[in-house]
């Protein structure tokens, strides 16, 4: 990688090169089954062989990347049964989140979290998919964030980028989020009125109701 000069820039760690593979994995831009070249991801990102390799296996270990014998590396796979496996761990991590999200909420965090179902609302009727995914996947962040439950943030990182073309899948499903918008609603109603029992609760029949859909997709 070069600056504008054309002086030789920084070459790029391999903790920068592992956070931009995995986010690239989690928003779908690298899709599973994808080979992972070690010479082209050292050219595009302006990293070393070594830096790469690194990065490549912490995201292996993460789940997220396998090495194939004699093939290099690729972008994970997972089953539809994986998939069931991993919602069912996020519900009861995601439930953690709620609970003590509910504990914790401040008023002006209350305020946001209500906009944010405004918005949900006004995107189901108006049958607007990308903005109720985007509010859903705001609301699921936001939610984690005010729980301050760092090690459960991480895991459920983790766990989402592994099963993400489900997600996409889902997210794309008619009238999917008619469906998922009261079970939203319901959270949030929960954790604004710091009905910890609730939002726990609220949060596991969401995503137990997310693990179903994903469970019908096995043929």
């Amino acid at each position: 990688m070069e600056t504008l000069d054309g002086a030789p820039d920084r070459t790029m760690t391999a903790a920068e090169l592992a956070d931009l593979l995995r986010t690239a994995i989690v928003n779908g831009e690298l899709v599973p089954n994808q080979r992972l070249v070690e010479a082209d991801l050292a050219a595009e990102y302006g990293a070393s062989r070594g830096n790469v390799r690194v990065a490549l296996s912490e995201l292996s270990v993460e789940g997220l990347v396998e090495r194939v014998q004699n093939r290099g590396a690729r972008v994970r796979a997972v089953s539809v049964d994986e998939a069931v496996e991993i919602t069912e761990v996020r519900a009861a991590l995601e439930a953690l989140c709620a609970r003590k999200a509910a504990e914790r909420i401040t008023d002006d965090q209350a305020a946001e979290l209500q906009q944010l179902a405004e918005s949900m609302k006004d995107a189901v009727e108006r049958g607007d998919r990308e903005s109720y995914s985007e509010g859903n996947q705001a609301l699921h962040a936001r939610l984690i964030e005010i729980s301050a439950q760092q090690t459960a943030a991480a895991t459920i990182q983790r766990l989402r980028g592994q099963a993400v073309r489900f997600q996409f899948r889902l997210a794309r499903q008619p009238g999917r989020p008619a469906v998922s918008l009261p079970q939203h609603l319901a959270i949030i109603d929960a954790v604004c009125a710091h009905d910890s029992d609730a939002a726990a609760e609220a949060m596991r029949v969401h995503l137990e109701s997310v693990a179903d859909v994903i469970r019908s997709t096995n043929p």
